[in-house]
């Protein structure tokens, strides 16, 4: 059976989402909620079709080669597509030694007790978890985390706060056909979502 992927969007190659130069997969649709977030273009389910198989974007990451150190997968909310992000995490781990880090809205606890996003996490080297908190926003150089309740999930010894800390908070990428997409954590919002082009 093949495993389908609802996607918003993907960069395939990006300083702003984790250590080192990766490869970023936004999910579509995201249920939480959260006031403020910094991407609700990706919260609605549809828009993605039936998805894209799960194959597919682990051949394009490992395609990457060694120009990636890993793939970040944002959203939208990763883990409202579990049997996706744990399909994807266990091939891509399986073939190669990228990192894997997932952006979630859900707190370490939730995860921990639900066997299906538990699953999910399997092979991922960070989560940053928690509910984004508009009130509590982080300014720049604070990593991957927007505001200061979201927390640093290390289930490997792969990445520790100094890598976070140098990720650039912002990037904008002028594409061949003139377009902008600007993907990051920013400190302010202004403009499309992360991972959208302009």
């Amino acid at each position: 059976m093949t495993v389908r992927w609802r996607v918003h969007a993907v960069a395939p190659r990006s300083r702003a989402n984790g250590p080192g130069m990766r490869y970023v997969i936004w999910t579509q649709g995201c249920t939480l909620g959260c006031m403020g977030c910094f991407n609700p273009a990706t919260h609605a389910p549809g828009g993605a079709g039936t998805g894209v198989p799960v194959a597919d974007l682990v051949e394009a990451v490992l395609s990457e080669g060694a120009a990636v150190e890993g793939a970040t997968v944002s959203g939208g909310e990763p883990l409202e597509q579990p049997a996706a992000l744990a399909a994807f995490g266990r091939a891509v781990k399986a073939r190669s030694d990228l990192g894997i880090i997932v952006l979630t809205g859900y707190s370490r606890a939730e995860v921990a007790a639900d066997t299906a996003r538990s699953a999910a996490v399997a092979d991922v080297d960070l989560v940053v978890a928690g509910r984004y908190v508009a009130r509590r926003r982080l300014a720049g150089g604070h990593g991957l985390r927007g505001s200061d309740n979201k927390i640093y999930w290390y289930r490997t010894d792969r990445y520790r706060e100094a890598d976070l800390a140098a990720v650039p908070d912002v990037e904008v990428v002028l594409g061949p056909d003139g377009s902008l997409t600007v993907t990051g954590i920013p400190a302010v919002a202004t403009g499309p979502a992360p991972g959208a082009p302009w």
